[in-house]
């Protein structure tokens, strides 16, 4: 009764605050007196006991699902968990997992972290948290993480089977603040030409990027490929601070404006890391909101290259707001605008299904595959701030140079066998038995990179685990018919002996817009003709 008591205070604080300033606002906004009527008369006259809770939550989704796709209304127990990956960091024991037959595995315990500390390594399988057992009971990640995870200093005894020991072994983990990375890799992709990869804009991605930058200027980088495929974005000054390491101060970054928001510029500020040396940005479908306003300021300065696919075109603002509760909406009150004056944003007037429905229709349309398909409706043109190169606003940024989905990437076999995760499954199973043999024999990624070849052991491991999963697949030396497979095989050792740096060293030179890019950058006459 208590619980319902405070709610209803809640709802008729929020329509108050709302609907009654003055009484001209209340006659000019009616319907936010038919709000608060309506659940008065709700209350009051239903015929059964009302959820409070449940109902005031639908109503403001509903309400929220009016405006546009990125207002959207956070409940209190998700808050936390959808602030981690931003904020930098989470508490809890520290280790990367897979659920394997049922049973929680350790990929990795994360450097430094509590987990590495005592003892907890790669392959273990943890069957047991605080004398609960854990195994063959159908355990899901969230049920992990739950066990896992809790506050700083706190303390969870895990009961861990290891290949090669009879009995179990015990750990007593301390848990601690585990950092999340956003770059997931760094290194000279080539003598003179670095790489790095940016998977988010999370509160510690500067200090990430500015500690890599400066390790490659040491091994003697002159062109740097910024890779944000797939960053879905993140905090905007943080993007700020970045695009800050490129350009010379006092340039506008962005400018953003919106109906109760007046126009606000954004300009860089100090001496950058990178303000001279080639760069390059590259981009596809999954990049958006903070990866589009790094790509488009570049472009608009004519500081970079963008290479790839049309982003996603994601340029509206959002605002968190909290509740009495503990919940949060994250209203929409502004839009991005690049230093051109390009919107970033897509239409989103034909509803949210056909919203979020958009990138399957860039592939139906061939745009994806052929830059010749690229058609945005009325797409207003403007120019680059140098060059006075001519681009076009309306919906995410058009890259420089055109790179097309590359279709024989992903064999059809391949598809299948990551899709049910029997690619993981056969690599962590494959490494249980041959983990201390290949570092003995690979001293370094390097060496391993150079010399090791997919073993016929693991391809027959690769079948037998596709036939468990009821995936059927070809002999082994029909596997090796598909080099794809074992680049794949070959990446996921690397990640999993050393770290996930070594998994993009594996696989990104089978990447076509990787390709494309270092070929762009060894050709110095030709990237100079594209920014001109």
């Amino acid at each position: 009764m208590l619980r319902k008591y405070r709610i209803w205070n809640i709802i008729c604080l929020l329509t108050f605050v709302l609907a009654a300033p003055t009484l001209q606002a209340q006659r000019s906004q009616p319907g936010l007196n038919n709000i608060q009527v309506a659940w008065q008369l709700i209350n009051s006259f239903y015929v059964d006991t009302v959820d409070a809770e449940a109902m005031s939550r639908e109503a403001i989704e509903a309400m929220l699902g009016t405006l546009d796709p990125h207002s959207v209304y956070i409940p209190a127990e998700d808050v936390q968990s959808m602030n981690e990956p931003l904020d930098g960091n989470f508490e809890g024991v520290g280790i990367e997992f897979v659920i394997l037959q049922d049973t929680l595995t350790v990929v990795s315990a994360i450097g430094g972290g509590p987990s590495e500390k005592v003892g907890v390594r790669a392959g273990d399988r943890i069957v047991m948290v605080d004398e609960k057992n854990i195994a063959g009971v159908g355990l899901k990640n969230a049920d992990v993480l739950g066990l896992l995870r809790g506050k700083k200093g706190t303390v969870v005894n895990l009961t861990v089977e290891r290949r090669g020991n009879s009995l179990p072994l015990g750990f007593r983990v301390v848990r601690d603040k585990i950092p999340i990375h956003s770059l997931e890799a760094a290194y000279m992709a080539s003598p003179k030409t670095g790489y790095i990869k940016i998977s988010r804009f999370s509160a510690t991605t500067h200090d990430e990027f500015t500690k890599a930058l400066r390790d490659l200027k040491n091994e003697g980088m002159e062109g740097l490929v910024l890779d944000l495929r797939g960053n879905g974005g993140g905090y905007l000054k943080v993007a700020l601070d970045i695009l800050d390491e490129f350009l010379d101060g006092d340039r506008l970054l962005l400018f953003t404006q919106g109906n109760a928001v007046n126009r606000q510029n954004h300009h860089s500020s100090r001496g950058g890391l990178w303000k001279k040396g080639r760069l390059m940005v590259l981009v596809d479908e999954g990049s958006a909101s903070a990866s589009e306003i790094v790509a488009g300021a570049l472009q608009d300065w004519d500081r970079a290259l963008v290479v790839g696919r049309r982003s996603f075109g994601k340029g509206l603002v959002q605002r968190p707001f909290s509740m009495p509760d503990g919940a949060e909406i994250r209203l929409t009150i502004a839009q991005y605008f690049t230093p051109s004056g390009r919107s970033i944003q897509k239409p989103y007037k034909n509803g949210s299904e056909a919203y979020r429905s958009e990138i399957s229709q860039r592939m139906l349309s061939g745009e994806l595959t052929s830059k010749d398909s690229i058609h945005m409706e009325e797409a207003p043109t403007f120019e680059t701030l140098i060059s006075k190169r001519p681009v076009l606003g309306g919906g995410g940024i058009i890259p420089d140079v055109f790179v097309p989905l590359d279709t024989t990437m992903y064999s059809e076999q391949l598809r299948v066998l990551a899709g049910n995760g029997v690619i993981n499954s056969a690599v962590m199973h494959y490494l249980d038995v041959e983990r201390e043999t290949l570092l003995a024999t690979y001293k370094d990624f390097e060496t391993f990179n150079n010399n090791y070849e997919v073993s016929t052991s693991l391809l027959e491991l690769l079948v037998e685990e596709g036939q468990e999963a009821g995936v059927e697949l070809e002999t082994v030396d029909e596997l090796r018919q598909d080099p794809l497979i074992e680049t794949q095989l070959k990446a996921l050792l690397a990640r999993d002996l050393w770290d996930l740096n070594n998994y993009y060293r594996v696989i990104n030179p089978s990447v076509s817009v990787y390709k494309k890019a270092l070929e762009l950058m060894d050709d110095e006459l030709l990237f100079s003709e594209l920014l001109k």
